[in-house]
Formats: C-alpha cells, structure tokens, sequence
C-alpha cells in the first residue's frame, strides 16, 4: 500500500481555501474523533474544510462504504455538499474485523477514480492500524517491532500514560512533544511491513497527521 502523499495544497489569498478539502471517516466514534478533532482546531482548519466524522458501524468495510457514501451524496443536514472533498480517508484497525482486507482493497479501488465538484480525481486513502489505533500512541512512548494484540498494545500503553481512557479529551496535546520520535518508529514500520500483512504492526496515521499539519498555521 501506498503510503499518504503529501497534499497538493492550494496556497491562495484572499477568501479562497489555502489546502485541499479532506473528509476523515473512522471507525471509531470517539478516540480518533477526538485526536483528529483536536489537530484541527489546534492548527486552525476550518471545519468546512477538513470534515471528520466516525464512520456507519465499526466494521471497516462499513467504514470504507460510508465514507464513499458521503463523498457521493453529502449531508445536507449537516452542510456538506456532495463530492465537496479532495480527499477522503478512511481510519481503521485491523483487530479482528473479517472485512479488513476488502477494506483495504476497495480504497485502491476507488483511489483517484472519482472527480470532485471541481472535475478533479479524488484521492482515496486507507489510514489502517495494526492491531489498533493505539498503537500509534504507543509509538509516541516506545519502539514497537513485534506483532501484538491490542490488549497487549493497550496494557503497553497504560505503562506510559496510566489514566488514558479511549474517547478522551487531550491525546494530541499529551503526546504531541513526542510527535517526532513517533512519526519516525511509524516510518519504519511503514518501510518493513505491509499492511495486508494484517499482523506485524503498521499505522498509518502518522501520515495522515503529517499531512494535516502541514495545513496549518502553527506547527
């Protein structure tokens, strides 16, 4: 799998968008919400722009179909208008989810199939984590190169942070200053494992945080 390019940013003056338009679907409905939630207003995106919203079910082919979904036909409830993005990202774990290989394989699927408003190819990208999202924390705090359960994963996790709790408030800003050394270990994983693999340990979140980073006006 293709690692997340670097965006093709817009940079503009006046009332026009200075980055691409990105929709983030993930599976879960309040950790990862939550982090990427925080990168946003942190780095002051605009949530007009930079959409996240958890995905239909924790399964990540109902993730994927969601987020497709959403792309094709907006939310008019929630003001977003269809094929309103650049990008879409679907965010999910491998833990034992049946679906998570077609999860995969229908995102390269649709990678640059479609067109936007603007009769432009939208970029589709997988964001998986094996075995789960934290262990992109954990990376934060520890070199990982073995595979584990997330049980294990969330029990390494409680060694360096022992009142983290899936869904709350404050994980970007607790784990930023190790965002770096993090972004580094999950670069390596990235260049040694597959995520098709589905067992050795890979996320790729770290380029998807990168990415939004990049839009920002602080760093």
């Amino acid at each position: 799998m293709k690692a997340v390019p670097r965006a093709r940013n817009e940079r503009t003056s006046g009332n026009r968008r200075t980055y691409d338009r990105v929709l983030i679907v993930s599976e879960g409905s309040k950790t990862e919400p939550a982090y990427f939630e925080e990168i946003r207003q942190e780095h002051k995106l605009s949530g007009t722009y930079v959409v996240i919203r958890s995905g239909d079910g924790t399964a990540p082919k109902s993730v994927v179909a969601y987020a497709e979904k959403l792309f094709k036909e907006g939310d008019r409830r929630n003001r977003i208008a269809p094929k309103a993005f650049d990008a879409v990202y679907a965010v999910f774990d491998r833990d034992d989810h049946e679906s998570y290989f077609e999860a995969l394989t229908k995102m390269e699927a649709l990678d640059e199939k479609l067109k936007n408003d603007e009769k432009k190819l939208v970029r589709f990208h997988a964001v998986p984590s094996v075995p789960c999202f934290e262990l992109w924390l954990l990376l934060h705090f520890e070199s990982i190169t073995a595979a584990f359960h997330r049980d294990e994963i969330y029990k390494k996790l409680a060694k360096h942070w022992n009142d983290y709790e899936k869904g709350a408030r404050g994980t970007y800003a607790n784990t930023k200053a190790q965002l770096a050394i993090a972004t580094e270990r999950a670069g390596a994983l990235a260049q040694a494992n597959s995520p098709f693999d589905g067992k050795l340990p890979y996320t790729g979140v770290s380029a998807l945080v990168s990415e939004l980073r990049s839009f920002g006006t602080t760093k």
